[in-house]
């Protein structure tokens, strides 16, 4: 199995009533902004390791899981909103950097929550770094009432139990699973992330599975259309330099969204101070992939 080469520890803090785990590496030092580093969705901070394990700075880094992710609470609800998790990140960069700027990374959701936070909060921000967070397909208001309908019926199944996350016999599927979705993962990185992703589970048989540690709530689809207007306009207000960093795969076009690459870098034109940079020999989850490759991008940028 993969061995950790800085090790973290955990945290927990409540943040706007959620049970907020957050993933630590390194200590805070006079002068030094914090790294917060914000997963995907159906991803977890640990994720990250292998790149925090490749910077050659030794530097304090933060990484919350989302809320419904990971080891951090839902709050019991059945829907997931992007302002929540905005609201999330303010009130936990209040918590460990009040009245700080701080050094921002995310992917994919991750990376959109992160540009939007930038252009909303931008004081708060030193340098911000976007990985494949590509935001959604322009959406019209005429799809308006098919997708608050489309919300409401998807409200039913997941009350009625149909759209709870597959479990796992043992680990190993759960790393088996990880390989299947991201081709280019090491047998013994994903072994290493399979215990992070996924939890050991008792059934009322008394049986044990291995259960994604996702509320199955995130595999609803939301009830607002994507405004690409209103995203313009957010980030229009960055102040920060931006990298938007993408894998050599193009994965927009293996996503199949009628979004293209070139919709995706109109978009960036809108920040005023934007760069793009492309990590070869690397998917989606290209921090998984080529982590020495993109921690050396990442700090070239912040320096």
């Amino acid at each position: 199995m993969y061995q950790a080469l800085r090790h973290s520890r955990s945290e927990f803090t409540t943040l706007r009533t959620i049970p907020y785990h957050v993933r630590q590496w390194g200590t805070p030092r006079p002068g030094q902004p914090p790294l917060v580093l914000v997963h995907g969705w159906m991803d977890v901070a640990a994720s990250y390791q292998f790149m925090v394990d490749a910077m050659a700075e030794d530097r304090h880094i933060l990484a919350p899981d989302w809320r419904g992710f990971g080891l951090s609470g839902s709050g019991g609800v059945d829907s997931f909103w992007i302002p929540d998790y905005l609201g999330d990140l303010d009130f936990l960069l209040d918590h460990y950097a009040p009245g700080q700027a701080v050094d921002l990374v995310g992917h994919s959701m991750g990376g959109h929550i992160a540009m939007l936070y930038a252009g909303i909060r931008p004081t708060r921000i030193r340098r911000l770094v976007n990985l494949e967070g590509f935001g959604m397909p322009a959406t019209r208001p005429s799809q308006a009432p098919g997708r608050y309908a489309e919300w409401m019926d998807g409200l039913h199944s997941l009350h009625r139990g149909e759209m709870a996350l597959k479990t796992y016999a043992d680990l190993a599927g759960v790393a088996q699973r990880l390989v299947k979705t991201n081709r280019r993962l090491p047998a013994d990185k994903a072994d290493w992330l399979a215990q992070h992703w996924a939890q050991p589970q008792t059934r009322d048989d008394g049986s044990s599975v291995w259960q994604i540690l996702g509320d199955p709530a995130h595999k609803l689809r939301g009830a607002q259309l994507f405004r690409v207007d209103e995203v313009l306009a957010v980030y229009q207000r960055i102040t920060a330099p931006t990298l938007a960093v993408e894998a050599s795969d193009d994965s927009l076009a293996r996503w199949g969204l009628g979004y293209t690459l070139d919709e995706y870098h109109q978009r960036l034109q809108s920040v005023p101070n934007a760069r793009i940079a492309v990590v070869n020999d690397a998917g989606h989850m290209l921090h998984h992939d080529q982590p020495q490759q993109l921690a050396r991008l990442i700090e070239d940028f912040f320096a």
